[in-house]
């Protein structure tokens, strides 16, 4: 105090504070054309049904897939397959596959059922009215009931008798990020969007990557005035298709591969690579719509499992490996697991579907049906086998699902006893494809909690 005020020297320190604004994708509240909320369902799959649903999806029953990898595209002439060693599929030997899943028995589910079809078969042989038909006429019938089953369906199931066809097990083809990307990966994806979701080519889909430069507000405004537009049906297979999209990449995300030397490979979370396809900023706030999209995919499969109880309650319905306890265990499990989904408190009500006029809805439903089956045959034009492997297992399941969803007087209609050929029928394909399909799905969701966590240390 005795020096001047002239003699201080005032030393200033001036903190520079950079301000890091986290956009992590918000997805809250309802959804769209549903009843529900994204909370119930996080808490609902990640809390209680996951758990399940993967001890599941690791039986032999599920595990093992028959699929055709090498039909040639059906649309255009592909260039060439992915050289990219991560895309390769090790399909299964012989001997790695169940008995009971490899035998001609395995899609009548037992042993016991396929005694019945066979006396059945046999007694049909013998009645006056079958030895009076004509070889034409046989094949003609049997044309027939082909012809009715394929009418059902939403997606093309690849032939299993096929010498093309080969098992692969699907936890050891894992499906993950293989660096298959780039113009070939997006020919798939607008083929999908631009051909078959029923948009005229006038209205650009955001973030379109064959339109330089990128989408504009404008655009976006454009496509999702023309999107609301629509009616709820073809609004909903939109959001069918963007929710598959999305959860794919949340897959590729997931798993990574974030190291790559001659000694060890590391997949997992890449947090950027999340980021570029959902963050609201980087994406012009289409990332968090993707999402929604996502969860309400769940919900449609969901409510298909939930639908699909009455079948898999049959008693003849089994799933055979040739191991009866295991499989005994594992239809208990099965469903334990569809009892659950059942349960679900907020299901979507598929019955605001094609329920305008009669005639206008059957026709509705079947351009939508023709147009998720053209999906599933694009599915051979992707060039890398792990991708093209999982791309027609999801398509598929979610095609069994709608076909569930949309065969309800069939369902409730199913014979007491095993005397008559219910008409509502899954074959192993089918159900093992829709189980997988959902198990991506709830990964899918369950992933989304892991992002969240590792973005907010990233904070």
């Amino acid at each position: 105090k005795t020096k001047s005020p002239e003699s201080y020297f005032t030393t200033v320190l001036v903190f520079k504070v950079t301000v890091v604004v986290l956009h992590v994708p918000k997805v809250t509240g309802n959804l769209d054309d549903c009843a529900c909320d994204v909370e119930t369902i996080d808490s609902f799959n990640n809390d209680q049904l996951f758990p399940k649903l993967q001890a599941l999806l690791e039986s032999d029953y599920f595990r093992f897939y028959k699929v055709t990898l090498n039909k040639p595209c059906p649309f255009w002439t592909s260039s060439s397959h992915c050289g990219l060693r991560d895309c390769a599929v090790k399909p299964c030997s012989p001997n790695e596959v169940p008995e009971g899943i490899r035998s001609p028995s395995h899609n009548k589910y037992s042993a016991e059922a396929n005694e019945q079809q066979e006396e059945c078969e046999k007694t049909n042989h013998l009645g006056a009215v079958d030895v009076s038909l004509s070889e034409e006429t046989r094949e003609a019938l049997l044309d027939w009931s082909k012809y009715d089953d394929e009418a059902q369906r939403f997606c093309v199931v690849d032939d299993e008798d096929s010498p093309d066809s080969q098992y692969v097990d699907l936890l050891l083809n894992p499906e993950r990020f293989t660096g298959y990307k780039g113009p070939e990966a997006w020919q798939i994806w607008n083929s999908i969007y631009e051909e078959n979701c029923f948009k005229p080519y006038t209205v650009k889909r955001p973030l379109n990557p064959n339109s330089f430069p990128s989408s504009s507000g404008g655009e976006a405004r454009t496509f999702y005035s023309w999107l609301e537009g629509q009616c709820v049906e073809k609004r909903a297979f939109y959001r069918l298709i963007s929710g598959l999209h999305a959860s794919i990449n949340i897959h590729l995300s997931a798993r990574y591969l974030l190291q790559d030397s001659w000694f060890q490979k590391k997949w997992g979370h890449n947090i950027s690579e999340f980021k570029v396809r959902f963050d609201s900023e980087l994406t012009a706030g289409e990332g968090p719509k993707r999402l929604r999209n996502l969860y309400f995919l769940y919900l449609i499969e969901l409510r298909a499992l939930a639908k699909a109880l009455p079948f898999f309650q049959q008693h003849g319905i089994r799933l055979y490996t040739g191991r009866p306890e295991e499989d005994q265990k594992h239809k208990e499990l099965l469903l334990e697991i569809l009892q659950l989904a059942k349960s679900f408190p907020l299901h979507f009500d598929e019955t605001s579907l094609f329920a305008g006029d009669e005639k206008e809805a059957a026709k509705l439903r079947e351009d939508i049906r023709l147009s998720f089956l053209n999906i599933s045959r694009i599915m051979d034009c992707v060039d890398c086998f792990k991708c093209r492997l999982w791309g027609k297992l999801q398509t598929q399941g979610l095609g069994t699902a709608l076909k569930i969803l949309f065969s309800e007087r069939q369902i409730k209609a199913l014979p007491v006893s095993s005397d008559h050929r219910p008409s509502f029928q899954l074959n192993r394909q089918e159900i093992v494809s829709l189980l997988n399909a959902f198990g991506r799905i709830s990964t899918s969701i369950r992933e989304l909690k892991n992002f969240r966590s590792l973005l907010a240390e990233d904070w």
